[in-house]
């Protein structure tokens, strides 16, 4: 097995891939934040979800896992169980930020919304793993799955209680630096956690890494491009409570 085909190719394009998720994640729930109804609450946090869930952590999980070779065996993916993977990870997200969203960042809401985040986001590379179609059979260091587990645990509150309380450019992107290390250091854990027996052949079934994989990142990339934008485009969280509080002041001046 080699883990690193291209070299560092792909995990760094993966960490990149995974800071911008990340980044853009924090970037939108600071905005829900500010949002004074439910609705625009709700928006926001959707579109952190889809961000931190689907660009930070499947795009850089399915990157790295374009990295992954063995020698004489063709890997090939179930297409099902390949989306079921990256809508899983952008659920468990956005259970996580409603969770803390709109219930606050109690210890007992963050350490709920962690575990079910950080267990998601392992069930999310483990059937990411199932999902890979081989003629080898795969075994798991159950001690490493158990470090990976716990990883993904810490990671998922320490994200939660990040974008409850980070503001500003720097701090937000210092803290997607660790997230997205935070999600590299899980899957290659997991990664590491994999052991393969069987003889080489081909592949009983699924289709291949680039005519799967190749459109599903893209797509989901675009669509965190696409949301870059909307985030540099829309009024920051202080200028959105700026606002608020002139409004309210013109509404108090205009109703003496």
């Amino acid at each position: 097995m080699d883990h690193f085909t291209y070299g560092m190719l792909t995990p760094l394009v993966g960490y990149i891939a995974s800071f911008i998720g990340c980044l853009t994640g924090l970037s939108a729930t600071s905005r829900a934040r500010a949002a004074t109804s439910a609705g625009a609450k709700s928006a926001w946090l959707l579109v952190g979800a889809v961000a931190i869930g689907g660009t930070g952590v499947w795009v850089m999980h399915f990157i790295a896992m374009l990295g992954f070779s063995v020698e004489g065996m063709p890997i090939n993916y179930d297409v099902p169980l390949t989306i079921a993977s990256a809508l899983l990870a952008m659920a468990v997200v956005a259970a996580g930020l409603f969770l803390v969203g709109f219930l606050g960042d109690k210890l007992l809401y963050l350490l709920i919304g962690g575990l079910f985040v950080g267990l998601g986001v392992a069930s999310m590379h483990y059937l990411g793993m199932a999902a890979m179609e081989m003629s080898g059979e795969i075994h798991y260091d159950p001690v490493l799955v158990g470090v990976s587990l716990v990883i993904a645990v810490v990671a998922g509150t320490a994200a939660l209680w990040l974008c409850v309380h980070v503001k500003g450019w720097l701090l937000a992107s210092v803290a997607a630096l660790v997230m997205a290390a935070a999600v590299a250091g899980m899957h290659y854990t997991g990664m590491a956690a994999m052991h393969m027996s069987g003889a080489a052949g081909t592949p009983p079934g699924g289709t291949s890494a680039l005519e799967l994989l190749g459109p599903l990142i893209a797509g989901i990339f675009l669509t965190t491009v696409a949301m870059v934008f909307v985030v540099l485009m829309w009024p920051t969280e202080d200028e959105m409570r700026e606002r608020q509080a002139f409004e309210e002041r013109v509404a108090g001046t205009t109703s003496r």
